[in-house]
């Protein structure tokens, strides 16, 4: 049973900085992508940052690129996102998913809030 487990968030004032995690298990993830995701309070769930599981490379929004870095470690079986540099607008509930390259196959992690103060 495959799990993706997120922990990390809380409350941080603007300006600071707050590290998600992601753990994952139930299969080797070769062959995937990992991202990060947010949805704000009455908005639709947005991409913030990928990476391929087996070569790294890594794609970010617009709005997150130069505060954000998205990382791994295949020993843990963990993504990160390195949020720096927070504001309030990155206020929002941040989800991990992990896609498959060649086929539909995708999972969801449960959600973690951040939220960030003026």
């Amino acid at each position: 049973q495959v799990q993706l487990v997120e922990s990390g968030g809380g409350l941080v004032q603007a300006g600071g900085s707050l590290r998600l995690s992601c753990a994952a298990s139930g299969r080797t993830f070769s062959g995937y992508v990992m991202g990060w995701f947010r949805q704000a309070p009455g908005k639709e769930r947005e991409f913030v940052a990928s990476i391929t599981w087996s070569g790294g490379s890594t794609l970010y929004a617009d709005s997150v690129k130069d505060r954000f870095t998205i990382s791994k470690d295949n020993a843990k079986n963990t993504v990160y996102l390195q949020m720096n540099s927070l504001k309030p607008e990155d206020t929002a509930v941040y989800y991990c998913k992990a896609r498959a390259v060649v086929t539909p196959t995708s999972y969801w992690g449960q959600g973690t809030q951040v939220t960030v103060s003026s």
